[in-house]
């Protein structure tokens, strides 16, 4: 142990921090680190996702209370730091055409003003390391592109002390992730567990949906089976958002470890060189002395800086 180094998951809706990343985050807990989940939104239009609540009056009264209440619940199961970025949920839109997303949610805010709400807590915080999504948002819901957007924005912007006045001092986060958990290696792998087992399996849809989807690249892998139960717990926590009899939890946690016993992560931008096959985010950082100190040690240069612009597909023609 070098001291305590700090880690910053930034994610768009309240849940997305115990589907996403959560072992690891769990596993930094538990090594003594500092991690902060920052939540973009509230997730007040999220749809109730468990068909045991479908009916809940307090639910249909009330859901930005109860996912606040879930949001604390699982943020103590995880051990982790909290806060509300305070902007509002975007909602997933349906239909052909798509119908216009909802004046003054967060997808539809200025990229400038997002930036400088983030900004204000990287440098209070003042995370080593932070992650988030890729240029695709993970899935294109408009709120996890433009967490993307604004994780990306942030990191760049943080460590700038002309960039948002007023903020705080400037601090320049090292290391920026994508989470990397949903990948068709990784749905094989329990698929193929389960048949084994001589049980059915909900993941060869999820497969088929994902053929011509290319792989997101992965160069870090965390070992944090040991704490794929606090991600269940966590999970079940979003009692709104999680089906306790879906696929998330077709084989127990303990399974899970000894099929697929890490988490993975793509290193998007570093001002540190890492090494290959890296399995710790904070590889290359040293000590919280030598971290603190690059991280306010004025303009430095980025060793990786893989961010892509997103690509949108065109639209299909007769």
């Amino acid at each position: 142990m070098t001291g305590s180094l700090r880690l910053m998951a930034v994610h768009a809706h309240p849940d997305d921090e115990s589907s996403k990343g959560s072992a690891t985050m769990a596993r930094y807990v538990a090594e003594g680190h500092d991690v902060m989940v920052v939540s973009c939104t509230g997730g007040e239009r999220g749809d109730i996702l468990n068909p045991r609540l479908k009916d809940d009056a307090e639910i249909l009264r009330d859901m930005p209370e109860v996912r606040r209440r879930e949001m604390a619940a699982a943020q103590e199961i995880l051990g982790v730091q909290h806060t509300w970025l305070g902007f509002v949920d975007s909602g997933l839109p349906e239909g052909d055409p798509l119908p216009d997303l909802p004046a003054g949610c967060f997808a539809l805010e200025p990229l400038e003003v997002t930036t400088e709400a983030l900004v204000r807590v990287v440098r209070a915080f003042r995370p080593h390391v932070m992650t988030t999504y890729d240029e695709n948002g993970g899935y294109p819901h408009p709120d996890h592109i433009m967490c993307h957007n604004v994780s990306v924005a942030a990191f760049r912007a943080a460590g700038d002390p002309s960039a948002y006045p007023g903020t705080g001092p400037a601090w320049q986060p090292l290391k920026l992730y994508y989470d990397r958990g949903f990948s068709r290696g990784k749905m094989l792998a329990m698929h193929e567990a389960l048949l084994a087992a001589g049980k059915e399996s909900p993941f060869g849809e999820w497969m088929k949906r994902w053929e011509d989807r290319p792989e997101g690249r992965v160069t870090t892998r965390i070992q944090c089976a040991d704490y794929f139960p606090v991600r269940e717990r966590a999970l079940l926590a979003h009692a709104t958002q999680i089906d306790p009899d879906g696929s998330f939890f077709a084989i127990p946690a303990k399974e899970q470890g000894a099929i697929w016993p890490t988490e993975e992560w793509d290193l998007a931008m570093s001002y540190v060189p890492v090494p290959d096959d890296e399995d710790d985010l904070f590889a290359g950082l040293g000590t919280e002395a030598n971290a603190d100190a690059l991280a306010s040690g004025g303009p430095h240069d980025l060793v990786i800086d893989d961010v892509a612009a997103r690509v949108v597909p065109e639209p299909a023609r007769g």
